[in-house]
């Protein structure tokens, strides 16, 4: 059979089939008298079982060993094989994963792809400050890769990269809470944590949605951060978690000044107020006391000032001490109000 023959019934063009001659890997055994190449039927046989051993992988090279050498095992090329073919599928599922955000960014110019791909590839450096200046430095209106910047936050451990990454998701205006939802699930209490901080600079009524769920976390980082965030926006619910904080001097200076922007706005602050004197009334703990009366001079009205007026007289020296000077300083400041000018 001659090669154009060979070509059309194999598959293998005449150029590769001169390939394999020139490399010893199939060579036809005969020469017609024109001298064309002549390909028997062994020749034919062989032919097929280098495209099968191709298929699986195989370089020509280790073809033409697998073919020609006796003693050639099998084995160990076909183990190498398997771990190149998956380090291939790995690669270009990474591939297929980058693209899909690209085009979940909804890219409108080849530039918005070249800034999505840079800062894709930018979140992977190990580089603490290249990751926080790739993100930083996006483009106010450009597009936005969601998913790849949720997948970072519930990752990152370097605060300032968080707080970066936070800023970004925030402009997204809540495109990335159903994954950062996903987050708050975790049987991992650092993605938790993570996704509490994500979605606490997201100013929207689904985060707030989403940070209720959490105020009886497990953790308490979680429910701190979150009952910290519901209070700046009025969520009378987070008051217990933030009580809990000033009692347990976990971020309480934090926790008596949210308590007080809550109250200053809200009906609630006769009701804290009261939770406040009953937490003071049932425990001896000097600190925690101390804080809890520090932390009545940040809430606004009559009840508030009616128990430091009362603690002025408590048993302990520096209760009473340290409410007596926050009277005085209220009393001086509603008096100079009142001066006429």
């Amino acid at each position: 059979m001659l090669i154009g023959e060979v070509s059309r019934r194999s598959g293998v063009s005449t150029r590769m089939l001169r390939h394999y001659d020139s490399l010893g890997l199939v060579q036809p055994t005969g020469r017609t008298s024109g001298g064309y190449r002549e390909y028997s039927a062994d020749d034919i046989r062989r032919l097929f079982h280098v495209e099968s051993l191709r298929a699986l992988g195989l370089s020509l090279r280790d073809a033409k060993r697998a073919l020609d050498e006796p003693d050639f095992a099998p084995a160990k090329l076909v183990g190498d094989l398997i771990r190149h073919t998956r380090q291939r599928i790995a690669a270009e599922e990474e591939l297929l994963a980058t693209l899909r955000r690209v085009d979940a960014a909804a890219p409108a110019e080849w530039e918005d792809v070249l800034s999505t791909v840079t800062l894709l590839r930018a979140l992977e450096s190990e580089s603490a400050g290249h990751r926080q200046q790739a993100i930083l430095s996006q483009d106010g209106n450009g597009p936005l890769p969601v998913d790849a910047l949720v997948e970072a936050v519930l990752a990152e451990n370097d605060p300032n990269v968080a707080g970066a990454l936070h800023w970004s998701l925030a402009r997204a205006a809540g495109r990335g809470l159903p994954e950062l939802a996903v987050g708050l699930d975790s049987a991992t209490v650092e993605v938790r944590r993570r996704a509490t901080a994500a979605i606490a600079a997201i100013p929207t009524a689904e985060a707030t949605e989403l940070l209720q769920r959490v105020l009886d976390d497990a953790d308490a980082t979680v429910r701190e951060r979150a009952a910290l965030a519901l209070g700046s926006r009025g969520g009378d619910d987070a008051v217990p978690v933030l009580l809990e904080m000033v009692v347990a001097g976990r971020r309480d200076v934090e926790a008596a000044e949210v308590l007080g922007l809550l109250t200053a706005v809200a009906s609630s602050a006769d009701g804290v107020v009261g939770v406040m004197q009953q937490k003071l009334d049932n425990t001896d703990d000097a600190p925690a006391r101390l804080r809890i009366v520090q932390a009545l001079a940040e809430i606004p009205g009559a009840a508030s000032r009616a128990a430091l007026t009362r603690l002025t007289h408590d048993d302990d020296r520096t209760v009473a001490a340290t409410a007596a000077a926050i009277v005085n300083v209220q009393h001086r400041g509603r008096s100079r109000r009142r001066t006429p000018r």
